[in-house]
């Protein structure tokens, strides 16, 4: 049996991205989507001492910029206070130390498109949590489909019999009687977030993965593991 999920790779995911690859065979960075403006391809939360900020990637981009076509805009100074901000407030965590050093040599390395930044997070997660499910980029497939006929399509190069599905786009977009006569079962992740220890008063959910790593360390797969998704 494979199992097949399908996502843009974004800036500093939340914990329930890397829930849907814990649960994946094979798992497709859609990289070749539309950038999105205020979605979570350049911008992610972490917490603070006053609640939480949203830490956003400056990109040059127009309406139809796909993801791995968007430019930083490395006019601006972003990587620096991107770097200090975690720094900062994640400096008095529990697994600070185990963490930091990535992210200054994150910080300190200038990347000229926004999909290698994200990946480059991504895989460090990957591994801190021992995620081993096959990665491929959707724009090495050759997919001219569109919308739900696209994922179908990625479903069906890959031999998928099941594929992980969101909720909020699928319930409007996704077709689900082409799934069933190509014989892939749609398993929808309804991803429920689990509380776990955090720095700075009380717990606030959807935070970026990094908060789970700097709060709970070696026992951050373990919380993923028994999250619910339904």
């Amino acid at each position: 049996m494979t199992i097949v999920a399908i996502h843009q790779p974004g800036y500093l995911p939340w914990l329930g991205f890397f829930k849907k690859m814990m649960n994946s065979d094979v798992f497709v960075f859609l990289d070749d989507a539309q950038f999105e403006k205020k979605d979570w391809d350049n911008r992610n939360f972490i917490r603070t001492n006053s609640g939480s900020t949203l830490l956003t990637v400056p990109v040059l981009a127009h309406r139809d910029t796909t993801l791995n076509q968007t430019k930083i805009d490395n006019t601006k100074n972003w990587a620096i206070k991107h770097k200090r901000s975690i720094l900062l407030n994640y400096s008095k965590a529990p697994y600070f130390d185990d963490h930091k050093y990535f992210i200054e040599a994150l910080y300190d390395q200038k990347f000229d498109l926004l999909v290698d930044i994200n990946t480059k997070i991504i895989q460090y997660v990957m591994n801190k949590l021992d995620i081993e499910c096959k990665i491929l980029f959707s724009s090495k497939l050759n997919v001219s489909e569109t919308g739900s006929d696209r994922v179908l399509q990625i479903c069906k190069i890959l031999n998928a019999d099941v594929y992980i599905s969101g909720t909020v786009w699928a319930k409007e977009h996704l077709k689900l009687d082409d799934f069933k006569e190509n014989d892939i079962e749609i398993k929808f992740q309804n991803f429920q977030h689990p509380k776990y220890s955090q720095l700075h008063g009380d717990f606030i959910p959807n935070m970026s993965i990094i908060d789970l790593l700097f709060n709970e360390g070696n026992k951050s797969r373990e919380i993923l593991l028994k999250s619910s998704t339904v």
